[in-house]
């Protein structure tokens, strides 16, 4: 006699029993077809007292079983709503399909590798958070609307992320799901109509660092290490993100058109982009004696200092943490990437076109340089303010 283990298996080979005519006070063709979300045999009943003469409901029913048997026969399955076989792939067998598809793409340059590991870790998540529902998902066509929603509030309310940290794995989610439809996993993006919270989210608040501690943070900066000093004047005045500035080397310099190029290779948004050079970082510069070195060195290596081995962004924060932030006794949230936010609201404040500030921080549309405008500056339009007809 089979073991349970092996019983289960069985039924998994044995998917259906032929359908056949059950007639008493109920009439009905009725079969067992496997469920794959109980995991068992289940009864599938298809009801014919509707049909009022006896003989009518045989010729019915001999009908009905020879199109039903020969459904099942090419794998139909009635728990499963939907036509398409490979919906029927097992959840965990997608999600390596996905990782090979997505290595490939890294591997090859489509994703960088910032974009392949983060993707990884979304994939990780997803599948160790269905490991531990009470109830996972086994096949792909379960990975439905209800699902994501559920699992992204676990993201944001269990794990006690941040909306904007949510939004980033619907993003991901979103990109998931349409490789689920290109590769014929799915016919629609279960995705659909969720919205993100940045849609809701108010403008925003930044907190403003008053002048006299942003030249004492100078002061510290330049009495610690200069060079650190020249990356806090790259993000204020250009709005060049670390990761970025970890890429740059001496070459992406223009001292004629005093520009600095970032490179569709180093750009967050993968597009080529000259940003202006102020004046005061290019005197700093030739104090640090900057372009004695060649132009395939980094500009910022080990200690920050130009080498032709990569150094990661990282270093910025710890620099900016135990020399900066923690010796002046400056509250956790400024962060050395707040010099950014800080250096284009200044900006904004100095009555700087808007429009330039948006091209100098590289804004893909003027409402995003708008979240970083202070209320206390917003002021009415000019041309509106004064336009007047003989309406």
């Amino acid at each position: 006699m089979p073991k349970s283990g092996q019983k289960k298996e069985l039924t998994q080979v044995i998917s259906y029993t032929p359908p056949q005519l059950y007639t008493g006070k109920e009439w009905y063709v009725g079969w067992h077809s496997y469920d794959p979300v109980l995991q068992a045999m289940r009864r599938k009943k298809i009801k014919l007292n509707h049909i009022k003469r006896k003989i009518e409901r045989r010729t019915y029913a001999n009908d009905l079983i020879i199109r039903v048997y020969e459904k099942l026969r090419r794998g139909w399955n009635p728990w499963i709503a939907t036509e398409n076989s490979k919906s029927y792939a097992a959840f965990a067998d997608v999600c390596e399909h996905y990782g090979k598809t997505i290595t490939k793409r890294a591997e090859e340059g489509i994703y960088r590798q910032d974009t392949y590991t983060s993707y990884m870790s979304y994939l990780r998540n997803i599948k160790k958070y269905n490991q531990e529902l009470k109830s996972p998902i086994t096949y792909i066509y379960q990975f439905e609307k209800q699902y994501i929603i559920d699992f992204l509030e676990h993201i944001h309310i269990d794990r006690d992320n941040s909306a904007r940290t949510r939004d980033n794995y619907l993003g991901w989610l979103k990109s998931f799901a349409e490789f689920l439809v290109q590769k014929g996993y799915l016919k629609e993006k279960p995705t659909e109509g969720i919205a993100s919270f940045s849609k809701w989210t108010k403008k925003k608040e930044r907190e403003y660092l008053p002048e006299d501690i942003l030249m004492k943070v100078k002061a510290k900066a330049e009495e610690s290490n200069k060079y650190f000093l020249l990356a806090s004047y790259i993000l204020f005045y250009m709005f060049i993100r670390p990761k970025e500035m970890s890429r740059l080397k001496i070459r992406d310099i223009n001292l004629k058109n005093r520009t600095i190029v970032i490179t569709d290779e180093q750009s967050k948004n993968r597009r080529t982009a000259p940003i202006t050079l102020p004046v005061k970082i290019i005197h700093l510069m030739i104090d640090l004696k900057i372009f004695e070195h060649s132009g395939d060195c980094f500009l910022f290596s080990k200690k920050m200092m130009p080498e032709k081995e990569y150094q990661s962004e990282k270093q910025f924060r710890d620099f900016w943490q135990h020399h900066i932030r923690k010796p002046m006794k400056l509250p956790d949230r400024y962060k050395f990437y707040s010099l950014k936010d800080i250096g284009i609201t200044m900006m904004l404040r100095a009555n700087t076109d808007i429009l330039s500030v948006r091209d100098q921080a590289r804004h893909s549309s003027i409402l995003i340089t708008d979240t970083y405008t202070p209320h206390d500056i917003a002021r009415a339009n000019p041309l509106i303010d004064k336009f007047e007809c003989g309406f």
